[in-house]
Parts: C-alpha cells; structure tokens; sequence
C-alpha cells in the first residue's frame, strides 16, 4: 500500500513539474510578431502644367529675315549688242542674255558674258564679252572675233572686220548694296576713306632743338 502510495505521488509530482516547465516554456518563447514600418506618404511631386493656349499664345513668334540682294546670275542678265553693215549702212540693235545667238544674214553674234561695275566704282564700265561668227565667200563660218567689248572705252578693243562692226551699249544687271559698315574709298590716301583734308592742331608748336656745340677741334689737334 505504501509502495502505490509513493508511486501514486510521484506521478503527481513528475506531472506538476512537466505542468509548470511547460507554462515556463510558454511565457519564455512568445510569438515574435514582426512590426510593420510605419508607411509615410510619398511626397507628392509636382505635376508639369498642361499646356494651354494662353501659353502657346505667349511664344515669341519668328522673326522673318529680309531677303539678302545679291548680283544677278550671269545667265539672268540681258545685254544689248550693237551689230553695223558697213556695206549697206543699215544697222540693228541685239538683245539677249549670255549663251544666247543671233543669226543675221551672213554674220552670227553669241553673247558669253555682260558685266557692270558697282556705282561705288570710281570708273564705271560696261563690258560684253562677245564672239562674232562671219560666214565668207567660200561658204564656210570662221570666228573674227572673240572677247570683251566696253562701251565707254572702245578703243581697249573692237572687232576688226572690213563688213561688220560690233559694240556693246548695255548691260542690265544688279549689284549688292552696300551694308551700314562698308567703307567707300575715295582715294584720298587715308585709312578711313575720307577725301576732306586734315584741320592742323592748334596746340602751340615746340621750339627747336638748340644746335650741339661744335666740337673743340684745337683741344684735339694739340693732342696729335
């Protein structure tokens, strides 16, 4: 009876302590619950602004650029071209523009270049360059001329045949103008161009250098 007595204790106590270690365990070993971070709200960026007609109305609008004047193409220009008949008299005015031809009876004209200078030029010229075509007694074409033909000096060169006789009388073309920094020089020797004479300076002249003394030639001839 004692020995189930004592067995029957042990087994209340074996299953108190296994109560008790058991509710220790439970107080020592707790659920770690991680912690969710506290969420900020993001910062709001600023949102671009719409563009709005009141915008698109405020932009500078662009700026038309003038139109720059330039010299006339070589084959835009139109020359006239005096042509003589020494034989008959009769005589014919020809105009047309460079790389163009006429054909008159036994003579052919071409025109290759036509050229003035700009009215800021001191010596204005008109030239043509021009060759003249001459279709003789055997029937063949044989060119009697070819070069620069000026109209305000015609002796520089002519065309030197014994039937027909060729001048140049104009040339219609445009020059470039001159722009608000162009200096025109009139040839009056000075850098900035200007022809009108120098005023003097009023400031009073300085007096001239007084002559060296001569030197003491007898000093020197007593020393020889």
């Amino acid at each position: 009876m004692n020995r189930s007595v004592l067995l029957a204790g042990a087994i209340a106590l074996t299953a108190a302590g296994a109560w008790q270690a058991s509710s220790a365990i439970q107080n020592v070993v707790k659920p770690i619950i991680p912690k969710a971070a506290p969420t900020s709200a993001p910062a709001s960026t600023p949102a671009a602004a719409p563009a709005t007609s009141a915008g698109l109305a405020a932009a500078p609008a662009p700026v038309a650029l003038a139109p720059t004047s330039k010299a006339t193409p070589m084959d835009q220009r139109v020359a006239t071209i005096g042509l003589l008949n020494k034989r008959n008299g009769l005589w014919r005015d020809l105009t047309m523009k460079p790389g163009e031809a006429v054909r008159i009876g036994d003579v052919v004209v071409r025109l290759k270049a036509c050229e003035t200078t700009p009215s800021w030029e001191d010596e204005q010229l008109t030239g043509a360059f021009v060759q003249v075509i001459v279709r003789g007694a055997d029937t063949k074409w044989r060119k009697s001329f070819s070069g620069w033909l000026f109209k305000e000096s015609p002796s520089l060169n002519m065309v030197e045949h014994p039937i027909y006789d060729v001048w140049t009388k104009a040339c219609q073309m445009r020059h470039p103008d001159t722009g608000p920094d162009t200096i025109i020089a009139k040839g009056g020797g000075d850098e900035g161009g200007s022809s009108a004479p120098r005023k003097r300076s009023s400031a009073p002249k300085s007096a001239a250098p007084a002559p060296a003394p001569a030197a003491d030639t007898a000093a020197d001839n007593s020393d020889t």
